[in-house]
């Protein structure tokens, strides 16, 4: 579905995705800390997820919670440190943007404390009427 890039490729085939690496990586970050594997697992389940790979390594994902007719949610984006400064962020967003079952999407919304910059390329703003939106939180994990 996606060109291959300088030996990297995406794929949203959910048997190529390495839990262990997801799961790993989310557990350290700032926004799922200490999230539990089973949650990992079922967030995939019940998304369409967007793997990076190469060869047969994952190195990158991002995942979108959608009804694929109105709304999305972009969420968990990450390439490993090790694979950063070669455009795979942008890359990855981008084959994100332009699947064919988020196309006319009325509303996408994420959360970010440090990619500001990355998203707005894309479209993305602060929410223009922030006292429309609510939120229902549990703190047991992440921000």
């Amino acid at each position: 579905m996606y060109p291959d890039k300088d030996g990297y490729r995406i794929s949203t085939d959910p048997s190529e995705l390495d839990l262990g690496v997801v799961h790993g990586y989310l557990k350290e970050s700032y926004w799922a800390a200490g999230v539990p594997e089973g949650v990992v697992r079922r967030s995939i389940e019940a998304s369409l997820c967007f793997g990076v790979y190469r060869g047969e390594e994952q190195v990158g994902f991002a995942r979108v919670i959608t009804d694929r007719a109105t709304f999305a949610y972009l969420a968990d984006v990450f390439v490993l440190e090790e694979h950063r400064g070669r455009g795979i962020g942008k890359w990855l967003v981008e084959a994100v943007l332009s699947h064919p079952d988020l196309q006319g999407l009325r509303r996408w919304m994420l959360a970010t404390r440090d990619a500001h910059d990355l998203y707005r390329r894309y479209g993305f703003a602060e929410l223009g009427r922030p006292q429309i939106f609510m939120e229902r939180k549990d703190s047991s994990y992440g921000v």
